[in-house]
């Protein structure tokens, strides 16, 4: 046990997670890579959970942290800031959202929470409807909207929450439904909690679930689910904490995959836009965010810091079309992943769209998960030079992929290569 772990162990909690038997400490990136501190390289194929949207250390970044830390750091919401006026102003501009108005948070989890919080007194309800095999943060209200029981810690709530079905395509009492019936399904099944309980504030969803391990519905589900949602005033908040900013290739955001019924009433957004600095946020039509009759600031929502961080991030992102490079290379890898899964009996699925990649596996012969494999291809394709996530629900365990956007294809194609090794010496 090396001396930083063993100092972990004295002073942290024994729930907060570390990957790997012998876990490695980061000491600097540079594109798509990293290295640890005994000198070893590896490609970064999980990016900070998703937070390494464009590259590491991306010098356009790096260069506007640095500048505005020479000017001032933090002020305040107390005070005007230049910085978070503007890049509030390109993300209202790019939401899709009428008279947007963007709050800054430090997290998706304070972005949740806001959401929620602006949701039930919007509505003057406290109930709320969320999805099975969901992931929505680590606050109190987060935790109680959130359907997988190894993120829940607690049972209690401040919100009486009722999970609908949908979340999952390829598991449950509609997987063998297709598409169209699949979403009649669980149409069905929305409709019928809706009949069993008082009018509910809002419905909170990830278009693709990220903690749960990169599942998603068929496109436009979350439409046919608003409709119904709008005949009872019940308001969408989308989570595109994990989803947003162009990661999974063919949009923006992961709604614009269900968007025949117009745009969420609630964005929140996280992780990516800050490459690495805390930035979180809640976007939202102006009646819905103005709807609070009491004062609030944010301390360090929005500061000057990780404000100009984020512009210059989206800058990039957008100048570079990294969403385009998420949906070609992507799907290279995708598919150079789905023949190598269809060769393995372990291998149950690969899913996912863009940069954002699920594996899902099973004990071979059976559909049962198989946590262990995921665990031990984590650590044979760290051997390899590679980092990856880990994800899934009660009944799932994936394998999930989430490099930065700017990949190339020689890299996707060396990162395939070192997980097909990784899996072949696990099965």
């Amino acid at each position: 046990m090396n001396d930083l772990y063993s100092r972990h162990r004295r002073v942290l909690p024994d729930w907060l997670a570390l990957y790997y038997d012998d876990p490695i400490e980061l000491s600097h990136g540079e594109g798509r890579h990293v290295w640890d501190t005994a000198g070893r390289r590896y490609l970064d194929f999980f990016g900070g959970i998703l937070t390494t949207l464009t590259a590491h250390a991306l010098p356009e970044v790096t260069k506007a942290v640095s500048e505005q830390a020479g000017r001032i750091i933090h002020s305040s919401t107390l005070y005007l800031n230049r910085p978070m006026v503007e890049l509030a102003e390109r993300i209202a501009q790019v939401s899709g959202i009428p008279d947007a108005r963007v709050f800054f948070t430090t997290s998706g989890t304070e972005a949740n929470d806001t959401a929620l919080l602006l949701a039930t007194t919007y509505r003057r309800s406290n109930t709320v409807l969320a999805m099975r095999n969901s992931y929505h943060g680590r606050s109190f209200s987060a935790i109680g909207v959130t359907g997988n029981r190894g993120w829940s810690p607690t049972s209690l709530s401040p919100l009486q929450t009722l999970y609908v079905h949908g979340g999952v395509r390829t598991r449950g009492p509609f997987a063998h439904l297709d598409d169209r019936a699949f979403i009649d399904a669980c149409v069905a099944d929305l409709k019928d909690v809706l009949g069993h309980t008082r009018p509910p504030a809002a419905l909170i969803a990830e278009p693709v679930q990220g903690v749960g391990g990169f599942t998603s519905p068929p496109d436009s589900l979350y439409a046919s689910f608003r409709e119904v949602l709008k005949e009872h005033g019940v308001l969408w908040i989308a989570d595109e904490v994990q989803t947003g900013w162009g990661r999974t290739g063919d949009h923006f955001w992961g709604w614009q995959a269900h968007a025949r019924s117009g745009p969420p009433d609630i964005v929140t957004f996280a992780k990516g836009i800050g490459n690495g600095m805390s930035i979180g946020g809640v976007i939202a039509r102006s009646e819905i965010m103005n709807c609070l009759d009491a004062n609030s600031i944010s301390t360090f929502g929005g500061t000057q810091i990780t404000m100009a961080a984020g512009l210059a991030n989206l800058t990039y992102l957008l100048e570079h079309d990294l969403q385009g490079n998420a949906r070609r290379v992507g799907g290279l890898l995708i598919e150079r992943l789905r023949a190598v899964g269809a060769q393995l009996p372990g291998v149950r699925e690969v899913r996912g769209r863009g940069l954002m990649i699920g594996v899902e596996l099973v004990r071979p012969g059976t559909d049962e998960a198989d946590p262990q494999a995921v665990a031990a291809v984590l650590e044979a394709a760290r051997e390899g030079g590679l980092l990856l996530g880990k994800g899934g629900g009660h009944d799932t365990s994936a394998l999930r992929i989430s490099p930065p956007l700017s990949l190339t294809v020689a890299e996707a194609e060396e990162g395939a290569a070192i997980l097909e090794q990784a899996l072949r010496s696990t099965y």
